[in-house]
């Protein structure tokens, strides 16, 4: 009962805290929808959790599709595009290749057009469906103003500007920062990292001797013998693949990242100290993963000037 209390109590500083920031900017509000489209959140939670019901690793899936959407020109749903003949999208980047979840997004997309035509964008569904996952996985609860509108461009050269594993923590404070975000809030999204797994390809190269001295050595035994099946073969970022909770940091005080992004952020006194905290104390992770992933969903939203309600997610009307 306390422990829901608390939950209760955390939504709703979050909350407040979130319509004090963005009241009147956008065009963006909690209760968008409302009137427009009032079965909006039963839909999207209802086909998010039946999905996940059968296959609980989309959680890790749709929270990273949010986070590729948003770092590349805004959350404006552009990594749901399709590309065309005359035009490669940023779904069909290396780097987004290994994206899941799209026939989510679609049936939520469908669902919707039928009770409210060409109201609910595909920008706003992503967003939302990134949040139900993360609480179905475990993890907090928060919620989002909704109101995006989706943006009319997705180029293959635009991915240039997600994070690649490789990067240290400065590299990764600087490119976060080009986004608003401090070294702290960095950290926090980072913690995502507890759902999902990451491929051999992806950290293969940490395995040559002596070539990353922050991997521990019986973490290297397992990385390697990960990589034995193949550059497609997956490693589980911690211990609990598809639940939300703050073994990622507890795996990163232990030497046990998966990638140098990941392990960076212990090695670097930089930051340090918010995976200390973070690995002893889950409810703070949770109160501080929550408050950057709202901020995150604001990243150069579009509105009705510069962005359109795509009526098929996968293409610009």
């Amino acid at each position: 009962m306390a422990n829901t209390a608390r939950v209760v109590l955390v939504m709703m500083v979050v909350i407040e805290a979130t319509i004090m920031r963005i009241n009147g900017v956008y065009g963006l509000s909690m209760g968008y929808y409302l009137a427009s489209c009032p079965f909006v959140e039963p839909i999207v939670k209802d086909t998010v959790n039946s999905a996940l019901d059968k296959d609980p690793t989309l959680a890790a899936a749709l929270l990273r599709m949010h986070f590729h959407d948003c770092f590349i020109q805004g959350c404006d749903g552009s990594v749901l595009i399709d590309s065309t003949n005359g035009n490669t999208a940023e779904k069909d980047s290396p780097a987004n290749l290994s994206l899941r979840g799209y026939e989510i997004i679609d049936d939520i997309k469908e669902q919707l057009e039928q009770q409210c035509p060409g109201v609910v964008s595909c920008a706003d569904i992503l967003a939302m469906a990134a949040r139900d996952a993360v609480f179905f996985a475990g993890g907090p609860v928060y919620d989002i103003p909704k109101g995006r509108k989706d943006g009319r461009r997705s180029k293959i050269e635009d991915t240039i500007n997600l994070p690649a594993p490789s990067l240290n923590a400065s590299q990764l404070i600087k490119m976060f920062s080009q986004h608003g975000f401090t070294a702290q809030e960095m950290v926090a999204l980072s913690g995502g990292h507890t759902l999902g797994v990451a491929r051999c390809s992806s950290f293969k190269n940490r395995l040559n001797k002596g070539a990353d001295p922050m991997l521990g050595s019986e973490f290297a035994k397992t990385l390697s013998k990960t990589c034995s099946a193949g550059d497609n073969s997956e490693q589980p970022f911690d211990a609990t693949r598809n639940d939300f909770d703050n073994l990622y940091y507890n795996a990163l005080v232990r030497k046990n990242g998966v990638l140098t992004s990941d392990q960076t952020l212990y090695n670097s006194p930089s930051t340090r100290n918010f995976v200390n905290g973070y690995a002893l104390n889950q409810a703070m992770f949770f109160l501080d993963f929550q408050q950057a992933m709202v901020k995150m969903s604001l990243l150069d939203v579009k509105d009705e000037s510069n962005g359109e309600v795509r009526e098929n997610c996968r293409q610009i009307n």
